[in-house]
């Protein structure tokens, strides 16, 4: 038996909407698994469908709905006149350093004074600080253009005014109750904003910004904008999903040079790249920068127009990003081994281990925590605050990753008192708080989970779109499936479950066997499976059995052969109950032929031994469990192996055998 390792979440499919899906069929000419993709997502009319599937360039929204950005595009230009000095002010995440990048680009373009400034993420922190801002007036900027950062520089910008330099704001995070009163504010998400669209990355909004500074959208600089928004988990619906579907066109067919350095850095394949490629190839390079260094390493490559320039710069950000590699493997190790002290403590004390993970490090670097806190969590699917500690003062910073159903910052507001800062959402948030509140806070933290928490909160969700039968998986609809991308956040890659499907063939695959291929089906329609990290479930699961799998569809490409793919992401086998117990009779008659084959093949064993006793595939694989336990036959590299010299055993003691021989009686019993 195979149990599943989430709990599997079907999205409802009601019986009104497949008339929604049929018209999408008919009108678009869609197979019918996209039409019933694109009407669970929303997409219910053929307007809405296909703008869904169509949009561009022309469907982009008017800058000036954006509350704010009639006067910042007046104060900007009113610098440009007057040639004041412009200092862009940027943050040190892979969205920030895209939203410097493309002002950057924009105010060469229009040819003003400026520079850009980011802040170093450990000595300065997140936002705008006053050293920056006498920094910024000591050199003779007198406007300042925040990108994705100032919503929250109320004292800040007031402080700016006293120094004579302006501020304009742009930004995409919650706005506090008290705005910053600056020159304009642009926020999409300001309650007195109607933008149609709140989504928006940092990136995002400084578009809106160059869109109406230069009287058109610059399509150009789209590759930016993709890589900021993807990196910096925005929804790709509406505007991001127009943004990013051009930004990846731009980089299949014309990548400027800084990002043709980063995917050879990467070993990345820029025309066939998507969002996944961004999302876990570029990103992750670009956020190293900041993490380990300082941002404006990243800019620079982003900005360059010289190629040996941004090779150099994009060798160097590969360089931190596999240190930042090793610093994350060496404090998760770290953090494991906290972990299993605390849990062998509460063991050995007769109590349950805390609820929430909490722990630290006095030389944890604070860039990586929150890669660490996500790992954690993934492991052992419990909220996790990882802390860096600084061993002079005491203080930590920590950030933190929760489950499905743990609010963090209502938690931590719960907690508030422990804390000297904290801030974030639901599922992510960061705090600082002195060493001698963290017991306490691990405490507290957990009897808010145990209480807010049900039971089948602790076990992880895999949400799944549709159910859907093995005439779905065509290349045909494989391609067309693309329509649907880029796939992301609140557009995700669809999530597919096939129900009781015949394993026509199973083996582990790869080196030590970790990963596990299949063929499922029967006849000459076999669907291909791959799950990684799965091979040892090939031993469990017999040839001819049915099975329960949920996966992504992809089109695997191989000595110029096409062929569909399920990448499995869970699955579910249980024996069938048999219907009539092997007697010792079979028993023994199976025995013999395995004893004149001397070895024979795993593969397909059973089910070529049932057809000559008339049992089913499960009764034989059962036989076939209950020798190998008895040490009547061995199993090694795929073969069965029949012992030469057994020890004389009774059928009964093997523990295999009394299980299924009592689980058969009782459902008889029943019956």
């Amino acid at each position: 038996m195979i149990h599943r390792k989430t709990r599997w979440a079907l999205a409802e499919w009601k019986e009104s909407e497949e008339g929604a899906a049929k018209q999408l069929c008919e009108r678009l000419s869609l197979p019918p698994l996209v039409a019933r993709l694109l009407v669970q997502r929303g997409y219910r009319d053929e307007e809405s469908a296909r703008r869904f599937l169509q949009a561009d360039a022309a469907d982009l929204h008017d800058p000036y709905l954006l509350s704010g950005m009639e006067a910042a595009v007046h104060r900007i230009r009113k610098a440009a006149e007057r040639g004041e000095k412009i200092r862009i002010y940027g943050d040190y995440d892979a969205d920030g350093v895209s939203s410097t990048s493309l002002l950057v680009h924009v105010f060469r373009k229009l040819g003003l004074q400026f520079d850009y400034y980011i802040p170093h993420r450990a000595l300065e922190g997140y936002g705008l600080n006053n050293n920056a801002i006498d920094l910024a007036a000591s050199e003779g900027v007198q406007l300042i253009v925040t990108v994705d950062t100032g919503i929250s520089a109320y004292e800040q910008v007031e402080y700016a005014k006293t120094l004579g330099i302006d501020i304009v704001v742009t930004d995409h995070h919650e706005p506090p109750e008290k705005l910053p009163d600056a020159c304009a504010v642009v926020n999409p998400k300001q309650e007195h904003c109607a933008y149609p669209f709140k989504g928006l990355a940092g990136v995002g909004v400084a578009f809106k910004l160059a869109t109406a500074l230069l009287e058109q959208p610059p399509l150009e600089l789209t590759d930016i904008v993709c890589l900021g928004t993807i990196a910096d988990l925005m929804p790709l619906t509406d505007e991001n999903r127009i943004l990013v579907r051009c930004g990846l066109e731009k980089l299949r067919k014309d990548a400027g040079c800084g990002f043709r350095a980063l995917a050879e850095a990467a070993g990345i394949e820029l025309p066939s790249i998507v969002s996944t490629g961004v999302a876990f190839g570029m990103a992750p390079r670009i956020n190293a920068a900041g993490r380990l260094d300082h941002a404006r390493r990243a800019v620079e490559l982003l900005t360059t127009d010289d190629y040996d320039d941004a090779m150099l710069a994009a060798i160097h950000l590969d360089t931190l990003n596999k240190e930042r590699q090793r610093i994350v493997d060496t404090i998760v190790k770290e953090a494991e081994e906290q972990w299993l002290s605390k849990r062998l403590a509460a063991e050995e004390a007769g109590e349950d281990p805390p609820a929430v993970i909490v722990l630290g490090g006095e030389d944890w670097n604070v860039g990586v925590i929150g890669i660490v806190a996500s790992k954690l969590l993934e492991r052992h699917y419990k909220p996790v605050i990882i802390f860096g500690i600084d061993k002079e003062t005491g203080m930590c910073k920590g950030s933190a990753r929760s489950i499905d159903g743990f609010d963090l910052h209502a938690a931590l507001t719960e907690c508030e008192e422990l804390l000297d800062h904290y801030g974030g959402h639901q599922a992510a948030a960061g705090m600082s708080l002195h060493r001698d509140n963290l017991p306490m806070l691990e405490r507290r933290m957990s009897e808010l989970a145990m209480n807010w928490l049900k039971e089948e909160d602790w076990i992880p969700k895999t949400l799944v779109d549709i159910a859907c039968g093995l005439e779905d998986a065509t290349l045909e609809t494989i391609s067309q499936l693309a329509l649907l991308e880029p796939f992301g956040v609140a557009n995700p890659s669809p999530r597919l479950l096939f129900q009781h499907v015949q394993l026509a063939d199973k083996r582990a695959i790869g080196k030590e066997a970790k990963h596990l291929k299949l063929a499922l089906g029967s006849g000459r329609k076999l669907l291909d499976g791959i799950g990684f990290g799965m091979g040892e479930m090939a031993a469990v699961m017999p040839q001819g059995c049915r099975i329960d799998v949920i996966g992504e569809l992809s089109i695997n490409e191989w000595n110029n052969q096409r062929k569909a793919q399920l990448q499995l992401h869970d699955l579910h086998y249980e024996p069938a109950p048999l219907t009539a117990f092997p007697t010792r009779e079979q028993f023994g008659q199976v025995y013999q032929m395995l004893r004149r084959l001397g070895e024979a093949p795993e593969r397909g064993l059973a089910a070529r031994l049932s057809e000559h006793i008339g049992l089913t595939v499960d009764a034989v694989q059962l036989m076939l469990d209950v020798f190998e336990e008895l040490k009547f036959i061995g199993l090694s590299n795929g073969m069965y192996i029949t012992a030469a010299a057994p020890e004389k055993r009774e059928l009964a003691s093997s523990e295999r055998y009394r299980s299924a021989k009592e689980k058969h009686d009782r459902l008889h019993a029943l019956a």
